[in-house]
């Protein structure tokens, strides 16, 4: 029997759980201690955020809403690799990316408060709204990514995905396509270990998610998604490449999901308790923070201004999300077609004779 191709899928990691380099060859900008400290506050607004967001829901002020607890290295270091011009396809939870490219913490309480004016987001209009349907997101971003190259354009399309959402055919099918026409495309596949409740290990049967590029022709590699200058310098890299014309990446950034799914979820239910707590001493903010401390740019007087700070730009989102006025009931007729059916017509006057009877 003759080989004729082999490979090998290889890991990132700068940081240990401790904060302590693993290696010597950091990347220029760990050292850079003010761009580390700007990053680290990104990520602190993040989680801000997160729990204020699951407090909103818990008090009925938020519909469903799906936490980020966890993820704040990888969505940060997203945020941080992408340039303005490229075109950034999220999930639903990449929360700390979204707000790096210009998103609003309003728009993402609007969104999940049941208003679909969230998705008109202050940052870049090319960016693609969340996607709930499983996997799609990355066959949008496929797509962008075909304009791009057709176009001469020398642009990115990068799409999220979680461990679940690369079982999908979506995303099989944008992988392939990616490397068969020479795409600008970055898949990043935010392993988090758990689709919804199905662990990682009963819906694949790879030993990583990052070779699922192995049969487009991607570059694939597998990074701590826990570990920050990793996440940054991995999808640093794959951009660049992607933008050269050297070829589309998928990324797997290794992270674990704190909380539940959603507030709709309980993961008490059907995940161990020891798995949880040992998840939470790999975080990834204890350890920026440790590396941080090692760096003697971390203090806890700074810390606590750095928590006013965020807290006071959270409830400021807060409070414009509970001040906008919710739209009237005619609005779901809106902008669905250019002219209104019959029937929808009809539906559309049997709502406005309702409201006008509360």
């Amino acid at each position: 029997m003759t080989t004729v191709a082999s490979y090998d899928i290889h890991y990132l990691q700068y940081l240990a759980e401790d904060g302590t380099p693993v290696r010597k060859d950091l990347p220029d900008f760990a050292k850079d201690t003010d761009r580390l400290v700007a990053l680290y506050k990104q990520m602190l607004l993040v989680r801000t955020f997160d729990t204020k967001a699951v407090a909103l829901q818990r008090t009925g002020k938020l519909g469903t809403y799906a936490s980020c607890l966890g993820h704040e290295a990888a969505h940060v270091g997203i945020g941080a690799a992408l340039g303005p011009e490229d075109v950034f396809a999220p999930s639903y939870r990449e929360y700390g990316a979204q707000f790096m490219r210009g998103v609003k913490p309003r728009e993402v309480l609007m969104y999940w408060g049941g208003d679909e004016r969230g998705n008109d987001f202050s940052g870049p209009k090319h960016d693609y709204p969340w996607c709930v349907p499983i996997g799609t997101q990355c066959l949008h971003a496929a797509g962008a990514a075909l304009a791009f190259k057709l176009r001469g354009e020398a642009r990115v399309a990068l799409a999220c995905v979680g461990d679940g959402g690369s079982s999908k055919t979506d995303t099989y099918a944008a992988i392939n396509a990616a490397g068969a026409y020479g795409l600008p495309f970055v898949l990043c596949i935010v392993n988090n270990q758990w689709a919804i409740s199905v662990p990682r290990r009963a819906q694949t049967g790879a030993k990583t998610l990052a070779q699922k590029g192995l049969a487009g022709g991607l570059h694939c590699l597998q990074v701590d998604g826990n570990d920050l200058i990793a996440v940054l310098d991995a999808v640093r890299t794959a951009v660049e490449q992607a933008r050269n014309g050297e070829g589309g990446s998928v990324l797997e950034l290794v992270t674990y999901r704190l909380s539940d799914h959603t507030t709709a979820d309980d993961a008490r239910r059907y995940r161990p308790d020891d798995e949880v707590k040992a998840a939470w001493e790999r975080e990834p903010m204890k350890r920026l923070k440790a590396y941080l401390i090692g760096r003697k740019a971390w203090d806890e007087k700074q810390e606590e201004a750095w928590k006013a700070e965020c807290g006071a730009l959270v409830d400021a989102e807060v409070n414009a999300y509970l001040e906008t006025p919710v739209q009237p009931i005619e609005s779901i007729f809106d902008h669905l077609y250019a002219d209104m059916p019959a029937d929808l017509a009809r539906q559309r006057e049997q709502a406005l004779a309702w409201e006008a009877r509360k």
